[in-house]
């Protein structure tokens, strides 16, 4: 059990020490000037029941997000095959329903999932609350990862999200690992919450047992619309800090550089790379908010000298 008193100390270190000990940490775990590529795919837009204030694919605000039904299998498996000639090897789906469905859209989540992990990428699926059996189906269909963060601390969680609880959350996450599916679980920063939050945050996905193998930085893409439409961004050097801890508490673990990268500099993911991060989404767009594309990208490893990551 890690206390959070050791983690609110890490947290609070001078950056650049922080930043220092992260590094450390990450050579002795961690292939040094590389970072794994992932695409992200939309693959059911819009028309969520659930209330998160960050969300644009919420059907209870008046955004301009795009709304379809879940993708035809076809069309999800090009999607796949561009990603991996791109040098991505790592392929996620994200479906906006608030519990993972049954019936003929969960068997084509399934054959979506299998043709992913037949062209032997990793494959990651998140599309909310699942029950344990859900989670056996996929395993065996050859699921890599579930993605389910918990986005803030638990007594943050209600300011932010009303539809369901952090119980909900880290219930979701306990099949996932029950079922030997890798957890891909972590947050979003710039949602109005204090370092306080961050910390408790960290300090909960440290303790997860087993740790996430996988822990996405997310940065709030504020949409307007949305609650939280109006928020300005969050300054880089806190997404800094966040991977830098994460890294330290979780030695093992991808930490990813997720949503808000595009308001990013090269500098900024430089020293992100730098305090840990060894994972990035490289494709046009997170979802539905903006990302940057994969000649952005490839002229930024270009420039530090990084490498994409292959499968081991």
């Amino acid at each position: 059990m890690i206390s959070l008193e050791s983690v609110t100390k890490l947290y609070h270190q001078p950056l650049l020490s922080l930043v220092f000990e992260a590094q450390s940490v990450h050579r002795q775990y961690h292939q040094t000037d590389t970072v794994q590529l992932c695409t992200l795919s939309n693959i059911k837009s819009g028309r969520c029941p659930e209330d998160c204030k960050y969300c644009p694919q919420s059907a209870r605000y008046p955004t301009e997000v795009e709304t379809y039904p879940l993708l035809p299998l076809d069309e999800v498996i090009d999607q796949a095959r561009e990603a991996k000639k791109h040098g991505a090897t790592r392929f996620c789906m994200g479906a906006a329903w608030r519990n993972a469905p049954d019936g003929e859209e969960f068997d084509r989540v399934i054959q979506m999932v299998e043709a992913v992990a037949g062209m032997g990428m990793e494959a990651c699926v998140t599309m909310g609350m699942l029950r344990p059996e859900q989670a056996h189906r996929l395993a065996k269909a050859g699921l890599t990862a579930y993605n389910h963060n918990l986005d803030t601390s638990e007594s943050f969680y209600p300011e932010i999200i009303t539809t369901r609880t952090y119980r909900d959350r880290l219930e979701t996450i306990q099949y996932v690992a029950e079922a030997g599916i890798q957890v891909c679980c972590g947050g979003i920063v710039g949602m109005g919450e204090t370092d306080r939050d961050r910390i408790d945050l960290l300090y909960t996905l440290a303790n997860l047992t087993p740790q996430p193998e996988s822990v996405p930085i997310n940065a709030l893409s504020a949409v307007k619309g949305t609650p939280f439409g109006d928020l300005e961004a969050i300054d880089p050097l806190v997404i800094v800090r966040m991977v830098a801890t994460a890294r330290v508490l979780m030695p093992k673990a991808i930490v990813r550089l997720s949503a808000g990268r595009d308001r990013l500099s090269t500098s900024d993911q430089a020293l992100c790379f730098l305090a840990g991060a060894n994972s990035i989404f490289s494709s046009e767009k997170l979802l539905t908010t903006a990302n940057p594309d994969w000649q952005e990208d490839s002229i930024m490893f270009e420039k530090l000298g990084v490498k994409p990551k292959d499968l081991v």
